[in-house]
């Protein structure tokens, strides 16, 4: 008797082995297309005055490139200059980094002007879009305020030499830089390339990118040379927090702010138990201080907008026949033109929104006041004043007493012309619990 034949398992074991290879294959594929965090280059980009948002941003853009692995960070600008303090921040920061910061002049119409300047300069590599500027960089046009001929003459030397240092230390041109401080000279992005202010003119950052390919750059820690042909880019955005903070640090958000604080708090010392008046006032007051900080403020300024929205309070409660109000809004526009100690038109307060804001809390004054002297022309509607003038009706005959009927009550009443049970009566005075009543017919 033959033996049982076990079926051939062979081919099963084959398709097995097959499929496990095919994919580790499979594996080995996905983690070759998938570039290192060495080989990401993380973007960050701002646009506004240079403050200290702007070197909290670049701060922490730094810092998150570095923990990322990533080989470089992008920092496109946009800037018509800011705060000389800001900008030494954020060129400390650039100085000291162990990554490549490469500043982007973009996009095409943007700027990197005054504090600008010096960032671009301070950048390992500066690169400009098309249709883009660079330069003037006076120190006056960087929140410097007024001035003496002395202390003019200490701030420009103090600028020309730093950006002069900066130019020198990434091999740029020293002189232009000295002249766009001393003489507020600027360039096209293509001027600029000619002499050596900047490294590269690119149309975006993908272009920027393939000329970064293969560049050798001096670090604190040594030659580094990019690798972006593969480069995948990564986006380091700035976050509500600092997007809050930079609205905020708008002038004009600054005086608006400070406008609503002070009114705040006045209605509610003028109203105690109102609440949510200070509430409103006092939030609006600290973040007004917070806007203030960051600019330079002409003190001179803030107390005219103070005594200004005084002014109009008191014009509610004090007959002043409209010269306080008056006084009030000449105060608010003199404070809001003096807030800002600054000859640059983006660090002042801007006309077209300070008339709105004066006017608008001239006429809620207004109305209040409407409100209040129409009120006091009404008669009194609760007491015993208001019942002069009220008409009643006779309960019973009067003549010259007897009683009426007068707001769903029975009073006492004295007539000295007879009216008959039925009849209507008007009050004509109230002595004690008694009212003297007339007849409203002749």
């Amino acid at each position: 008797m033959c033996g049982t034949v076990l079926p051939y398992r062979a081919p099963r074991r084959q398709a097995f082995i097959e499929m496990i290879v095919g994919l580790i294959i499979a594996l080995c594929l996905t983690l070759i297309s998938i570039p290192a965090s060495g080989e990401e280059v993380v973007v960050a980009s701002y646009d506004g005055v240079i403050n200290p948002v702007a070197a909290e941003y670049l701060h922490d853009a730094l810092a998150f490139t570095h923990s990322a692995g990533a080989q470089a960070l992008i920092f496109t600008l946009d800037t018509p200059g800011g705060l000389d303090t800001s900008m030494r921040l954020m060129i400390k920061d650039m100085t000291a980094s162990p990554i490549p910061v490469i500043v982007f002049v973009a996009p095409s119409g943007g700027r990197a002007a005054s504090a600008g300047v010096f960032i671009t300069l301070a950048a390992h590599v500066a690169a400009m879009a098309p249709g883009t500027n660079i330069g003037a960089a006076h120190p006056v046009a960087m929140g410097g305020g007024e001035m003496d001929n002395t202390m003019k003459e200490k701030v420009e030397n103090d600028a020309a030499a730093y950006i002069k240092s900066v130019a020198e230390q990434r091999g740029r041109n020293a002189a232009w830089a000295e002249d766009a401080v001393r003489k507020s000279i600027s360039a096209t992005e293509q001027e600029a390339l000619k002499l050596k202010i900047i490294d590269m003119v690119a149309e975006n950052i993908p272009a920027l990118l393939r000329q970064l390919n293969g560049k050798t750059i001096a670090l604190p820690s040594g030659s580094t040379t990019f690798s972006t042909e593969t480069a995948r880019l990564r986006e380091f955005p700035m976050g509500a927090r600092l997007e809050l903070l930079k609205a905020l640090s708008d002038p004009s958000i600054a005086y608006l702010l400070m406008s609503i604080g002070t009114i705040g708090i006045m209605a509610e010392l003028y109203s105690p138990g109102a609440i949510l008046p200070g509430i409103i006032g006092a939030i609006s007051l600290i973040l007004a201080f917070y806007s203030l900080q960051s600019l330079p403020v002409n003190y001179a300024g803030a107390l005219l907008v103070i005594l200004g929205v005084v002014f109009l309070l008191l014009e509610i409660s004090v007959t002043s026949y409209g010269l306080l109000a008056l006084g009030g809004l000449a105060a608010m526009i003199l404070g809001g033109l003096l807030l800002i100690k600054s000859d640059a038109p983006f660090m002042q307060v801007s006309l077209s929104f300070l008339l709105p804001t004066v006017i608008t809390v001239g006429a809620l004054v207004g109305t209040v006041i409407w409100m209040a002297a129409k009120g006091g022309r009404r008669g009194p509607v609760t007491g015993v004043e208001a019942m002069i003038g009220s008409i009643g009706i006779a309960k019973t005959d009067l003549n010259p007493r007897g009683q009426i009927a007068l707001h769903g009550e029975i009073w006492e009443a004295v007539s000295q012309t007879p009216i008959r049970q039925g009849e209507e009566a008007k009050v004509t005075s109230v002595e004690g619990l008694t009212v003297n009543v007339a007849p409203t017919h002749k």
